[in-house]
């Protein structure tokens, strides 16, 4: 009876949840395309040909290369979105020292707050989700001093939506929904799996047995906080609760097509150095490039060796589409402005266009980790019997300027101005742009004694500029009417 409890709970647990399984090959997926190297390869998404052998094929893993985008577009992301810094007011929190050593030491691992925000967002960013489970050891205090004294206090620690195989959210009366259930892959040892289960009431700890597909409980703790202790970090959220939407989706798939087709170029320049040579089976074949081929006397003079010749130019348009697939990678992203290596036909109204649209989800990002964070401190506050008031403000701009563009069009129009008024403002926006220290704080005071207007606000333009932004203002396209 005491085995057969056992295999029900292995059998249980070893269940999962139908989202997950419906999300799990490609989460997998996107994770290898964001990793790369050796990961990607052993997944093997090269397509293999018909009748290629396995020695073949593996070869070809080995010398097929990955330009990984996934994994540049994601650090595009993450460098504007922690270049500024984040406004955090603790309000009575100030100056607490489980507040400080949890600032400093987020996750137990020497990881500060900034860091960990950052690792969950790159991985709410591939993924679309990540979880963020907070826990809190029992030391057996009965004082917050106690605690301090002893180093208990809440850390935190990144779950990825791999090991997080089952939960349930319930509706309450008022209508809001509450995560009652979580199950998670904590540890594997060899061939033993640690789980995590959670309820507002309870924690359970489970080892499984992978080899007697058996499940013992290890450890059962009282959950006093009522509540299950995880929030969700969403990259942006999707139609399904608990399902977010990658960054890298789509790219993903292009990546993977790039990857192919590098394959092909390899295959294809080989083959242009080594054509397909036809012989009789009579025939003895020397090694090396110039080897001889010996026929047997009287052979058919129709049966004589020959080359199969393979046309080379399908590399250039191989080329060509790779090219074609990097800039539709920029155009999903947002990001053919930022990571063009070399000079860029677009016209400035579609530069400053694919800037603002980086902008604008940039700051859909924002708002999402801005939103976690307030759930993390009113959980951190929790866990230590106290109320947070304060608030989180993350950037709202993520203003980016193509500054040689606005600098050759200024050039451009002092060329063509012959008012020594125009001129002045043209060079005031020179030393603007190039954040000329010595700069007149009061810029319309400082034009006015030349005589000219300050231009005009734009409509709907913020009143205030985040420090370290730069606010765009009217320069050149307004001057010279150049695009």
């Amino acid at each position: 009876m005491a085995n057969q409890t056992l295999l029900d709970d292995y059998r249980r647990l070893s269940m999962t949840n139908f989202e997950y399984g419906r999300n799990r090959g490609r989460w997998q997926f996107l994770l290898d395309s964001f990793i790369g190297g050796d990961d990607y390869r052993r997944a093997g998404y090269l397509t293999k040909y018909v009748l290629e052998q396995s020695g073949e094929y593996n070869n070809r893993l080995q010398v097929t290369p990955l330009d990984n985008h996934c994994a540049s577009i994601i650090s595009v992301y993450m460098s504007f979105l922690f270049r500024q810094d984040i406004e955090r007011d603790f309000g009575d929190w100030e100056g607490m020292p489980d507040l400080q050593s949890f600032l400093d030491d987020a996750n137990y691992d020497g990881q500060n707050f900034n860091a960990f925000m950052k690792e969950a967002a790159t991985w709410a960013a591939v993924f679309g989700h990540t979880w963020v489970i907070m826990s809190k050891a029992n030391v057996g205090a009965e004082t917050l001093a106690q605690e301090l004294e002893s180093g208990a206090r809440p850390y935190m620690n990144i779950v990825s939506p791999l090991v997080v195989n089952d939960w349930t959210w319930e509706r309450k009366i008022n209508g809001e929904y509450e995560l009652v259930y979580i199950r998670y892959i904590e540890d594997i040892l060899d061939k033993m799996t640690i789980l995590k289960e959670i309820t507002p009431t309870e924690i359970k700890t489970w080892v499984l047995d992978d080899t007697q597909k058996e499940a013992q409980i290890r450890a059962v703790e009282p959950n006093g906080l009522g509540r299950v202790p995880a929030v969700l970090v969403y990259n942006k959220k999707s139609l399904v609760r608990g399902q977010g939407v990658s960054d890298i989706g789509d790219i993903a798939d292009v990546q993977r097509m790039i990857y192919n087709l590098t394959s092909e170029i390899e295959q294809s320049i080989r083959l242009d150095g080594h054509p397909t040579l036809v012989v009789p089976p009579t025939a003895q074949l020397g090694s090396g490039a110039g080897g001889l081929i010996v026929l047997q006397d009287g052979s058919d003079a129709a049966l004589n060796p020959y080359y199969l010749e393979h046309n080379s130019s399908g590399v250039s348009q191989i080329r060509e589409t790779i090219k074609h697939l990097i800039d539709s990678i920029d155009q999903m992203a947002n990001t053919g402005g930022v990571r063009a290596t070399a000079h860029s036909s677009q016209s400035g109204i579609a530069m400053e266009t694919e800037f603002q649209l980086l902008n604008a989800r940039l700051a859909e990002k924002a708002d999402s980790l801005e939103n976690a964070e307030e759930q993390i401190w009113e959980l951190f506050g929790q866990f230590q019997g106290r109320e947070f008031t304060g608030f989180i403000k993350y950037p709202d701009s993520f203003s980016i300027r193509d500054v040689q563009r606005e600098y050759n069009e200024l050039v451009s129009a002092k060329t063509a101005a012959s008012e020594p008024a125009t001129m002045a403002l043209i060079d005031y926006r020179i030393r603007e742009l190039l954040d000329d220290p010595n700069l007149p704080p009061e810029p319309a005071s400082h034009l006015a004694g030349q005589g000219i207007e300050q231009p005009p606000t734009p409509t709907g333009s913020p009143t205030s500029v985040s420090p370290g932004l730069r606010p765009r203002r009217y320069f050149s396209s307004t001057i010279t009417g150049l695009e």
